[in-house]
């Protein structure tokens, strides 16, 4: 009976044994048939100068007379249409926006402030693809103010000249192919340093592509201070890639 005993141990070891054995084994195997893979970003950045440049010109006059308001205006209005003309700016390029009037005696119980009853205030654009021309006509506004136009400034919000880059279609192949590489270099740098081979593409995702002022000032993940002020600009985006490790 003790010896039935001692063989039935003996026999339940051996077995605990093997059993162990092969699952260090299938652990083994599973571990070197395991999928695994490396995360990178690639990076491609560029500089381009604006193609189209947006200039809005805002005059008003303030008087108690509308119709005097309205004489003034158009008065305004012709004298800045022809210093566009007369520089190089295509009519068709010049755009009547808004014409607004505002009575401040209708404004806080007909209690206002001031000398005169009515604000006038009217707007042009310029809508053109020839930017440095733009750019240096929005520079001579003192030639308006000494004959007597008064111009309102844009803000830091919404700047009197806008500078816009549209051509963003035609040099996105080329960069995504340069964050691609970017990207590769990168995981072929990890794993030279971990000394693991690197494998096939498993995926890649695009972010969105960016285009700020040159010298804008980044303000947080993907924020920036502006992006029309300056005629050159810079676009930018990050691809993420997936690679598997061999």
């Amino acid at each position: 009976m003790q010896t039935r005993y001692k063989i039935a141990i003996g026999v339940g070891g051996l077995l605990a044994l093997v059993l162990h054995g092969l699952f260090i084994a299938y652990g083994i195997q599973r571990f070197r048939k395991e999928d695994r893979s490396i995360s990178v970003k690639g990076l491609a950045e560029r500089e381009v100068m604006a193609d189209q440049a947006v200039w809005t010109i805002k005059t008003e006059a303030t008087v108690n007379d509308l119709q005097e308001g309205s004489r003034r205006i158009e008065a305004s209005k012709k004298q800045i249409t022809d210093f566009l003309l007369e520089n190089g700016v295509k009519k068709d390029e010049i755009i009547q926006l808004d014409l607004n009037v505002t009575d401040k005696e209708a404004q806080a119980y007909g209690n206002y402030v001031g000398n005169y009853r009515y604000l006038v205030q009217n707007s042009l654009q310029v809508r053109s693809s020839e930017v440095k021309k733009i750019q240096e006509l929005s520079r001579r506004t003192d030639e308006l103010l000494k004959i007597g136009i008064n111009i309102s400034s844009g803000n830091a919000y919404s700047p009197s000249v806008q500078y816009l880059f549209t051509g963003l279609n035609d040099i996105k192949p080329a960069m995504l192919s340069e964050a691609t590489a970017n990207a590769r270099q990168a995981a072929e740098e990890f794993t030279k340093d971990g000394n693991v081979s690197l494998g096939k593409l498993k995926s890649a995702s695009q972010g969105l592509f960016s285009i700020v002022d040159r010298d804008a000032s980044a303000q947080g993940e993907g924020g920036y201070a502006s992006s029309t002020n300056d005629i050159y600009k810079k676009v930018r985006v990050v691809i993420h890639v997936v690679y598997s490790i061999d």
